[in-house]
């Protein structure tokens, strides 16, 4: 028997992971609500989803635009099942905003974090949140979190993602009903732009990604993991940096990231 629908929101989904997800769940007969920054771009990939979709504008960079699109969402959807932050960044030509902080973790560490707690009251318990981690991880220099140190593009985006990954077990401890949250390396090194961009490769199968994230997202296997990390490249759940089992590493990185999202 065909499980029922779900509203499905994947952020950064105009192109690579995202999209391809997107349409694989949209084939699967869910509601899908993709995300982008250019107009353009989200009128093109709502194009090409054989499916119910909606599109959501809003530059993650900013929280006042999250802020936003997620007071939009709750205004347009009664309930959201499944929260998808994929969107991320590796390298950009301004990798500092113009508030002094670092793109990679505004757009791959608070942004979602923000998404996150201000759609919670949509999401019913049995629903699940999926976080886009990586393989490259590093301990969190709290005051490059706050945009008060420059780090390089590597050091930048290993120690957002390591900060991503943190925040998800956190959450999931307040959570403890639901939903489930759970952080996944889809893959290293798929055939994204942010890999051909940042490492110049042409990557590997974007499917092993967009595939990963549509099981996590429904298969009843993954209904007790909550706030595990799935590591996509060994194809089981394992242990995140050694530096998220630090308990006071831990409680920094959540003071900084709360206190910088105002949450």
């Amino acid at each position: 028997m065909k499980k029922m629908a779900k509203t499905i929101l994947i952020t950064g989904s105009t192109d690579g992971i995202g999209l391809l997800a997107a349409k694989m769940l949209a084939e699967d007969g869910h509601r899908i609500l993709i995300h982008g920054r250019s107009e353009e771009k989200l009128a093109n990939a709502r194009a090409s989803i054989n499916g119910d979709v909606e599109g959501y504008l809003a530059d993650l960079s900013s929280l006042e635009d999250v802020a936003a699109l997620a007071e939009t969402i709750r205004t347009r959807q009664e309930k959201l099942d499944i929260l998808i932050n994929n969107a991320g960044i590796f390298k950009t030509p301004k990798p500092i905003l113009s508030n002094d902080q670092d793109v990679r973790f505004v757009v791959n560490t608070l942004a979602p974090y923000h998404l996150t707690k201000a759609l919670l009251p949509i999401m019913p318990e049995d629903g699940r949140i999926l976080n886009l981690s990586s393989a490259a991880q590093a301990p969190v220099n709290i005051d490059a979190l706050k945009g008060a140190v420059k780090l390089d593009d590597m050091g930048a985006y290993a120690q957002s993602k390591l900060a991503i990954t943190i925040w998800s077990e956190a959450l999931s401890k307040d959570l403890p009903n639901g939903p489930i949250v759970i952080a996944v390396n889809p893959g290293s090194l798929l055939a994204s732009k942010m890999v051909r961009e940042g490492f110049g490769v042409a990557g590997n199968d974007l499917g092993i990604g967009a595939d990963i994230l549509c099981r996590l997202a429904l298969d009843d296997t993954f209904a007790d993991k909550s706030g595990q990390y799935w590591d996509n490249d060994s194809g089981r759940f394992s242990k995140p940096h050694q530096a998220a089992q630090d308990p006071a590493h831990v409680s920094a990185v959540m003071a900084a990231i709360q206190e910088m999202t105002g949450l």
